[in-house]
């Protein structure tokens, strides 16, 4: 459908009739629509019946002050519209939402802390490509799906009542948030009443996600052993073929609470906990010993054991790597990024919480232990491997995900090996290679709304 990007400006009284809106001669023109016709006006889930009244000055749209409160609008923006004459409906959009986990109102040029520059960043992604973009959280979610109370930017934040969005990107970073009832309802309304494509919808966990990618026999070479952590019999069975083993919680983040099982010289084994402050080392004579010793923690936390690897290293520190797998203009997954992290010292997890630090991919493989033969084409393959998860992702768990950072490990032979799948992916983690102002992988968000919304042109 054809679209344009227009200029709509929000005049600063209503002295006519609100339902008047004042289109370009220009605009008229290009979507064969007639002046004097009643059209739905739309954008997100507002809809209004207006007239049109021919602009002979002036470009793009002209609506009411009292039209455009309705529809959270409050100075001039940058949108893109669309025309469809079947039902005579006037779209503009996209209007994008965006769940956050807080805010904070007592900080009125920062309210949602750390993330306040992503969601600035956001907004001149959506100026630039003529969309608009809010940001709400949980608290704001009631049983009212119609209009959201959230924040949006122009010239300082403000918070006002806006249509239910085209697009949600659900960036809630805690599982217990996301699984309030109240959340869960309204992602399910929005779907079902307006039509809203909600995406990262839900978290991962590391177990779904290998079982699923399992079904997928392309993937295997990608996958190390690995399973729901159940009991002694599991954990002997996978010592025997391996001499590293390692237990995941299936819902953790940041590397919290990862065990580290290596089986000695001689038979003894030896555990590395993480924690604050690096990795408490103990040693155990017998299998059996070390399983009496974690078993309480299985009975609150969930693991996941996995097969050890051998992993390729920096100046003797483990190196892991972080690519941002998005979907692009045309709806199809694209590499925004791939970053090396580097574990710290004392460390053997890589995340930047914990002590990492970020390189390029050129400059880890450089300094890497990998012989000159292991490194060929390293980059393409770690590419691949990226791109080939993200479509198994897509195709064998029932839910929409429009971003994922991808946790790739490559040993010391140089085969590339999935680590684990992020559905919620940091905004920070490449900030310290990228100087640009708007980072490619903000722009990608807004062109995916775009596609979903049909505004590509």
């Amino acid at each position: 459908m054809q679209s344009s990007k227009i200029t709509v400006q929000v005049l600063g009284s209503s002295i006519h009739d609100e339902s008047v809106i004042w289109v370009s001669d220009t605009l008229l023109k290009k979507f064969k629509m007639s002046a004097n016709q009643p059209v739905t006006l739309q954008f997100g889930a507002f809809r209004m019946q207006v007239k049109m009244v021919s602009m002979v000055k002036g470009d793009g749209i002209r609506l009411q002050e009292s039209t455009a409160r309705k529809m959270g609008l409050q100075t001039t923006v940058q949108l893109r519209m669309q025309y469809k004459a079947s039902s005579h409906s006037l779209i503009l959009g996209p209007l994008i939402g965006v769940l956050v986990s807080r805010s904070y109102s007592q900080f009125p040029d920062k309210p949602f802390g750390t993330i306040t520059s992503f969601a600035k960043e956001l907004v001149d992604a959506c100026q630039s490509q003529g969309a608009l973009v809010y940001f709400f959280t949980p608290n704001e979610v009631g049983f009212n799906t119609n209009y959201v109370q959230g924040w949006s930017y122009s010239d300082s934040w403000y918070k006002t009542a806006f249509p239910s969005p085209d697009v949600l990107h659900n960036r809630l970073t805690t599982r217990k948030l996301e699984n309030k009832p109240s959340v869960q309802h309204f992602m399910r309304e929005v779907k079902q009443r307006h039509n809203t494509s909600v995406f990262n919808e839900k978290f991962l966990n590391k177990t779904e996600v290998f079982q699923a990618l399992q079904h997928d026999h392309t993937l295997l070479k990608y996958l190390p052993e690995s399973y729901l952590f159940k009991n002694f019999t599991m954990l002997k069975s996978m010592c025997s073929k391996h001499s590293v083993v390692f237990l995941k919680p299936i819902r953790g983040s940041l590397g919290k609470g990862i065990i580290r099982i290596t089986k000695m010289s001689d038979n003894s084994y030896q555990c590395h906990f993480t924690n604050v402050n690096g990795a408490r080392k103990q040693n155990f004579p017998k299998l059996l010993n070390l399983f009496t010793a974690i078993s309480g923690k299985m009975k609150t936390t969930r693991y996941q054991i996995q097969q050890g690897l051998h992993l390729m290293e920096v100046g003797k520190r483990p190196v892991d790597f972080r690519a941002l797998v998005q979907k692009n203009l045309e709806g199809k997954w694209e590499i925004t990024s791939v970053v090396a992290r580097i574990a710290g010292s004392h460390h053997f997890v890589s995340n930047i919480a914990r002590g990492g630090t970020l390189s390029t991919v050129k400059e880890a493989v450089a300094k890497s232990n990998l012989t000159p033969s292991n490194r060929s084409d390293l980059y393409n393959k770690m590419h691949k491997a990226a791109l080939d998860i993200a479509a198994g992702v897509d195709a064998q768990i029932p839910a929409h995900f429009g971003e994922l950072g991808i946790d790739l490990a490559v040993d010391v032979t140089g085969k590339v090996w999935l680590l684990e799948v992020n559905s919620k992916p940091s905004k920070n983690d490449n900030t310290q290679l990228n100087d640009t102002k708007i980072r490619p992988s903000v722009r990608r968000m807004v062109q995916y709304a775009r596609y979903l919304t049909g505004f590509t042109r």
